[in-house]
């Protein structure tokens, strides 16, 4: 296997799976009688510029389809994110109704409706023909396309070119993360802005979070792969931020290394080289700091089958919260089927009615988990925890317990 991005061989791995179905693949009731697409489910390292890939088994267009099921506005928390962000970006970069924003991967609208709510124009690129027409709903533009640097160069074309750029989880996404980058450097505006939030793969690997690793992520990414990425598409970052959504992200900043004074006009921030420096000091360039996240998935995996064991055993019922790409992970990876736990609720639509892929664990709405009250609640989306309690605890009594089981498990 060559690197995608610097094409290096690379042989290093980081975690082995065995194999799995694409993780937001939900099956209908009538898919349950055809077999289901599995793929190898492994994670490699590139020792040349430390980024981290699964191995090139899934195509972009089998994963993000016209049925793809994660719309974004079903957590309040990411919606208050959002809205954080761009009160954050308008007031930094001093957006205004003469500014264009345009998101990447802009999803069911989350967050430009707050773009748009201030009367500043933007666009959103989305390939799903789902999320992309819940955005539309909300009255956005969205251009139903992948992105990279042809469909950048389109819109400068079209007077489309941004002062602000956003791309909130999906520089893992993407195949070929070359193209990709070099489309923003492309899109923006001389001294304009870009903005990047991603799973931190230091949190990832310290937090034994294995269950973010799925088909989906091409990529799972460090400061130091993106800095040199970055810099060989033509984008400059000059400040990064931690963030705690997704279990640890990083927000990043950057400007075109060609650019001129403007929005980008602020000195390179020290968070960058202190960012570097934490990063080289935990062994992050080093085959050492990978070595252990294999290990602790067979630990957690072990952890959750003896619970589950356990509960079954006692007559005690364990039902699952959210319908998370993480969670068919986990779930896959530790063999868990409906004998164990007999239902998921959710509460995107989408979802309900439909079926977990590999597992093929039924998808109820939260309504159906008020009713029965089972004993436990796995929570899978355990970056959610806080929401999904208090949800939860507000709608209903009960005796009932809640559990997660990254990066330990844990019973509430």
């Amino acid at each position: 296997m060559r690197c995608r991005h610097c094409g290096a061989v690379v042989t290093l791995p980081m975690a082995d799976l065995g194999t799995a179905p694409p993780s937001n693949a939900y099956l209908s009731e009538a898919a349950l009688r055809e077999p289901e697409r599995w793929y190898p489910l492994r994670v490699l390292v590139c020792q040349n510029c430390w980024l981290a890939q699964t191995e090139d088994f899934a195509k972009a267009d089998h994963l993000f389809d016209a049925d793809y099921a994660y719309f974004s506005s079903f957590s309040s928390t990411w919606l208050a994110h959002a809205q954080a962000l761009v009160a954050d970006m308008v007031e930094r970069f001093a957006l205004s109704h003469q500014s264009n924003v345009v998101e990447v991967a802009a999803n069911d609208g989350y967050l430009l409706q707050y773009v748009a709510q201030l009367g500043i124009p933007c666009l959103g690129i989305e390939p799903t023909r789902s999320t992309a027409a819940a955005a539309r709903a909300k009255g956005l533009h969205v251009i139903e396309k992948f992105f990279g640097t042809a469909l950048a160069r389109e819109l400068v074309a079209q007077g489309q070119a941004a002062d602000l750029t956003v791309a909130n989880n999906v520089l893992a996404h993407v195949p070929d993360i070359n193209d990709f980058v070099a489309g923003f450097a492309a899109l923006l505006k001389p001294h304009g802005v870009a903005s990047f939030e991603f799973p931190h793969l230091l949190q990832g690997v310290q937090q034994c979070q294995f269950d973010t690793l799925y088909h989906e992520h091409f990529s799972y990414l460090s400061l130091t792969a993106v800095v040199r990425i970055f810099a060989s598409q033509g984008l400059t970052v000059f400040d990064v931020q931690e963030l705690p959504t997704h279990g640890g992200s990083l927000r990043v900043l950057a400007r075109r290394s060609d650019g001129q004074a403007g929005l980008a006009a602020e000195p390179m921030n020290p968070r960058v080289a202190a960012m570097l420096s934490r990063e080289d000091n935990v062994g992050m360039r080093s085959a050492a700091f990978y070595s252990d996240l294999q290990r602790q998935a067979i630990r957690i995996k072990r952890e959750l089958l003896l619970f589950l064991l356990k509960a079954q055993a006692s007559g005690e019922t364990v039902a699952a919260y959210g319908a998370a790409a993480k969670g068919n992970t986990l779930l896959n990876f530790a063999g868990v089927r409906a004998d164990l736990v007999p239902y998921v609720v959710d509460r995107n639509p989408a979802k309900q009615g439909k079926f977990l892929p590999g597992s093929r664990i039924p998808v109820r709405a939260p309504e159906y988990l008020l009713a029965h009250r089972p004993e436990y609640v796995l929570i899978l989306p355990w970056n959610l925890k806080k929401e999904v309690m208090e949800e939860v605890g507000a709608a209903v009594d009960w005796a009932g317990r809640f559990v997660v089981a990254v990066p330990t498990l844990q019973i509430v």
